[in-house]
């Protein structure tokens, strides 16, 4: 069950819906191209292609750029679990970049460091993924700057930012990406149940997209190998079924009439947030970097537990109590079951309360030292990747592996 967020519907969505319900075309009808054509146009994309749920984007993001075993593709940990599991889904092989800590998506100064890495030892990147996390649009400019010096894909995990603004500029996830991937989820800020989209510029990428939510299968003339009659069809790839149905598009089609309302609450309650929190040294506000117009999917709060005297547990208990639902976001994904196994994650924990201080904080000489020894380390041992975690220090953690 989810209990941190709620979707919300007036008659004019339910109206909509019922209308397709009794129209001639429940699924694979008009309402899925006027649905595309509506999102184009406030996304600024040159194509669209919507699915059944972000994840299936995800996927398809993957098989439209050909991930196959032995690339690599850069993300962040910090994302719902379908960012780095499309990765997986094609034989690729994800790498983790560690978070900004002001912003929380994907540090740019580590990402390029990565990358030099593994073009020093010839190993292929095939694309890097962002998100956008919470609804604060990542450092885009110099995301692109890096995917065009290094001639690598970019991919803009849009899911939380439906509606924020980076320099000014709504469009930019279109305008910097090379593929932008949308989820509508009954949470999202505008929703259809379940569903997603794709957007791009490249018209190769979006004729594969929609080819390959289909089965595989065309119907389009100009695309076929022959055609026999008007009863022909060619499966010209093997695809899926992630198509969306009509009603769910025609609900998109009003609640994207409202996205403008929605953002605005969003807002307005994200400030009444900050007016509660700022300055109560037990939690650590969202901040939002200069040119940026979050649009709050999400209101990601840092919690002190030790100054709040409470245990993450116990608070839950009571907010909930309180009909007060909590969530958090997320539990980073190398530390899940499944990629701790899969890549023999190693997680260790270092109090560094003992070091020695230097004006009143850790020596960063010392961090270097630390880090060299920990390497060496890594270099003996079978585990692919170890993450350091420094308790009574400021956040610096970094993801290092025999690698790097």
């Amino acid at each position: 069950m989810i209990n941190y967020g709620r979707h919300y519907l007036d008659s004019d969505d339910i109206e909509s819906v019922v209308k397709t319900l009794k129209s001639d075309f429940i699924t694979q009808g008009p309402y899925i191209k006027k649905f595309e054509n509506a999102l184009k146009k406030k996304i600024r994309s040159k194509y669209c292609s919507v699915l059944s749920n972000g994840t299936a984007a995800l996927h398809l993001v993957g098989l439209s750029l050909g991930w196959k075993p032995g690339d690599i593709v850069l993300t962040t940990p910090i994302s719902f679990l379908s960012t780095s599991n499309c990765i997986l889904y094609s034989g690729a092989t994800p790498h983790f970049v560690d978070i900004d800590n002001l912003s929380y998506t994907i540090d740019v100064n580590k990402l390029e460091k990565k990358i030099k890495f593994f073009k020093s030892s010839n190993k292929k990147i095939s694309a890097i993924i962002a998100t956008d996390f919470a609804g604060h649009p990542c450092d885009w400019k110099v995301l692109k700057s890096i995917s065009l010096k290094y001639n690598i894909y970019l991919v803009n995990d849009n899911c939380h930012a439906i509606g924020s603004s980076y320099h000014g500029d709504t469009g930019y996830a279109a305008k910097y990406a090379d593929l932008v991937t949308h989820s509508y989820h009954a949470v999202k800020h505008i929703t259809t149940g379940e569903g997603g989209a794709i957007f791009t510029k490249h018209a190769s990428i979006d004729r594969k997209i929609k080819l390959l939510r289909s089965h595989g299968v065309t119907r389009e003339a100009r695309q076929m190998f022959s055609n026999d009659g008007p009863w022909y069809y060619e499966m010209q790839e093997l695809g899926y079924n992630y198509r969306i149905t009509d009603f769910q598009c025609s609900l998109g089609l009003t609640q994207l009439k409202k996205l403008n309302k929605f953002l605005k609450k969003r807002r307005e309650i994200a400030k009444i947030y900050n007016n509660e929190f700022r300055g109560d040294d037990r939690f650590v506000i969202p901040k939002t970097n200069k040119n940026i117009h979050h649009s709050y999917h999400l209101y990601p709060l840092l919690v002190k537990f030790e100054k709040l005297k409470i245990k993450k547990k116990e608070l839950f208990k009571k907010m909930a109590k309180k009909k007060i639902n909590l969530q958090v976001h997320y539990i980073p994904i190398h530390l899940q079951p499944f990629y701790k196994k899969k890549y023999n994650y190693k997680f260790i924990e270092i109090d560094v309360e003992h070091f020695p201080r230097l004006h009143g904080r850790t020596s960063y000489n010392f961090f270097d030292k630390l880090i060299i020894s920990i390497k060496q380390f890594l270099s003996k041992t079978t585990s692919t990747s170890l993450c350091i975690v420094l308790k009574g220090f400021p956040l610096r953690m970094e993801f290092l592996s025999p690698e790097s």
